[in-house]
């Protein structure tokens, strides 16, 4: 292999970014995998992230089989296990970052153009075939939806592996409130190898330079060189054009794509699923996993997928690809193991489209809604409420984006909503699955801010509103409004004697028990990862932290929209049966018309 550090890569504006190339030793012209990104080239994945690598060495062995680990980098690919197969490997550190100068600005339309660039710079090399393919985890995913709706001529195909698709939905804002996560993570991981850390910083294994530098700048000076992310996101509260900017328009991007998305990461689910829905290609897959989002995209598995891909369309090679199906599914089940089905279609087209009512009497999730409009008051930073099936008498698969349409009345101006899809055992004990980045997460997430319902009608469909976010509609103490709640796509197959539930809340849900749990970015995860929405200025209390109502029956059913999915032994037509759920009730709630009074 054949080894080029820190080569120069001059952009339009003349500011130069510093890539690494791998090439196979030989003289021959080859495709090229790049990334471009702002963790540091020369960081090891081995010291930068030990919790994750040593969940590999002891979980995934094959993930790192085949590889001395030298030239592992964080969510990208591992050249020892590339370029022997003909690919030429580059990793460019993006403008501000790692080995590269300029002002550091995430995601934004300067980094996205220098993305551009540096696929044409490749292209024309005297190594290169002509034909760029991009490949990589999270942020290295997220900026292959963004440029490639530039339509870089030389781009061949791309591969977002678990990354969103909309800056503003996906990664920062979930329903119009704020997840803290760039707060937790821009310090460390993006500020914490900036260009200029220089010699506070990590050294380069293979080197020995380092991997913030050269040079070494004052903390005055670094501060000078990059945006305030955390500061702008909150200064941001509507979709405007700071968000715009930064998400790509899907349905400009032709290349061929393979759409790999985590079944439970709250950053990127959702936009891996919107990529592969919108983006104009007419050549673009779609394959669906679990566990945590670094371990998929290394492991034997993963690799075998990335390479039958792009050997396809960087090599030419017999890889299979031209037998893929459109749609490729690890379903989740309850001990954590996976099936995997080939499918046409996303969402599958023999979806029964189910409506589970939230009974305020029974607190069930009944095939019926109740024939009386009743409600119910919560603190709104409280536990909320929680809705379940009986135990089953058959099995259940839900598979697919589901939607929460619930009437609520707030005592305040405004209401967080947050809404939690759970699973008991038998033994009423939460079932969890191992995560993105929670060992212990939940089945399925949806959150809204109610003052942000408002959505575009040509855009929604019934399981997945589309809320525009760029109109505030404050809510008036007690007055009721229906509201539509996204919920992002998930699977599982719940056997018999297990029940569904929902959690209602103005809160990050929180699952039960003593612990211990673990912590991560300074957040302890139980259920939600380190995706939580708790920052007081988004959510201050005199606003948030009132009386919520939930109001069902009668005129305004409140249900989810749940995605059933029939047994294979039923036959494509078969219909959901509600008879295992029936049962009689007294009804002691009193009936709710009208305006509510606050409280």
């Amino acid at each position: 292999m054949q080894t080029d550090w820190d080569v120069p890569i001059v952009m339009d504006d003349g500011v130069v970014l510093r890539a690494d190339v791998f090439r196979p030793g030989d003289s021959g012209r080859c495709p090229v995998i790049m990334t471009h990104g702002p963790y540091a080239k020369w960081l090891a994945f081995e010291e930068g992230f030990p919790r994750q690598w040593a969940n590999l060495e002891s979980q995934h062995p094959d993930a790192l089989a085949g590889s001395s680990g030298l030239h592992m980098n964080w969510e990208t690919v591992d050249p020892e296990k590339w370029v022997p197969d003909g690919y030429v490997v580059i990793r460019v550190d993006s403008r501000g970052a790692g080995r590269s100068p300029g002002y550091l600005d995430i995601f934004s339309p300067r980094e996205t153009r220098d993305y551009y660039e540096c696929i044409e710079w490749a292209a024309a090399q005297s190594w290169s075939n002509g034909k760029v393919g991009l490949l990589g985890v999270s942020y290295y995913a997220i900026n292959q939806w963004q440029v490639a709706a530039l339509q870089p001529p030389h781009l061949a195909a791309i591969c977002p592996w678990e990354g969103g698709s909309d800056f503003y939905r996906d990664f920062t804002r979930h329903g119009g409130i704020l997840n803290v996560f760039v707060r937790q993570w821009y310090p460390p991981q993006v500020a914490g190898v900036q260009h200029g850390v220089g010699e506070r910083g990590p050294r380069h294994r293979a080197t020995g330079g380092l991997a913030a530098g050269p040079d070494t700048l004052t903390e005055p000076e670094l501060a000078a060189s990059r945006a305030d992310t955390p500061a702008l996101l909150l200064g941001h509260p509507m979709l405007d054009d700071y968000y715009r900017d930064r998400s790509p328009e899907l349905e400009r991007i032709m290349v061929p794509v393979l759409s790999a998305a985590n079944w439970a990461h709250h950053l990127h689910t959702r936009g891996n699923f919107e990529g592969y829905a919108r983006a104009g290609s007419a050549q673009k897959w779609l394959e669906v996993h679990g566990l945590q989002h670094w371990v998929e995209f290394y492991t034997d598995y993963g690799v075998a997928l990335q390479k039958r891909f792009f050997g396809h369309f960087l090599k030419g090679e017999d890889t299979g690809w031209d037998r893929q199906p459109p749609v490729l599914l690890q379903v989740r089940r309850v001990d954590g193991s996976f099936q995997q089905r080939a499918e046409q279609e996303w969402p599958l087209g023999r979806t029964q489209w189910t409506r589970f009512q939230l009974d305020i009497v029974t607190r069930e999730l009944a095939a019926e809604p109740d024939g009386t409009q009743r409600a119910i008051a919560f603190p709104a930073m409280g536990t909320g409420l929680d809705f379940w099936t009986p135990p089953l008498d058959r099995p259940l698969e839900i598979t697919g984006p589901s939607a929460g349409r619930l009437t609520i009345a707030s005592s305040t101006a405004d209401a967080d909503l947050f809404l939690t899809l759970r699973v008991l055992d038998p033994d009423g004990r939460d079932v969890t699955f191992v995560s993105g980045q929670d060992p212990r997460g939940c089945v399925g997430f949806g959150w809204l801010r109610a003052s942000h319902r408002k959505t575009d009608p040509e855009r929604s469909l019934p399981w997945r509103p589309w809320h525009t976010h760029d109109e505030r509609q404050p809510l008036t103490p007690g007055e009721p409004v229906t509201v539509d709640v996204e919920i992002w796509p998930t699977s599982v197959v719940i056997p018999a004697g297990y029940r569904l539930g929902v959690s209602v809340s103005g809160r990050d849900f929180e699952l039960p028990g003593d612990g211990p749990w673990p912590v991560a970015f300074g957040v302890t995860m139980r259920g939600n990862g380190i995706f939580v929405h708790d920052d007081p200025a988004d959510r201050p209390q005199a606003t948030f932290g009132g009386t919520t109502t939930l109001l069902s029956g009668g005129d305004t059913p409140s249900y989810l929209l749940l995605p059933v999915i029939p047994a294979a032994d039923t036959g494509q037509q078969a219909a959901w049966e509600w008879d295992h759920y029936g049962s009689s009730h007294s009804d002691p709630t009193p009936t709710v018309a009208g305006r509510l009074a606050p409280g």
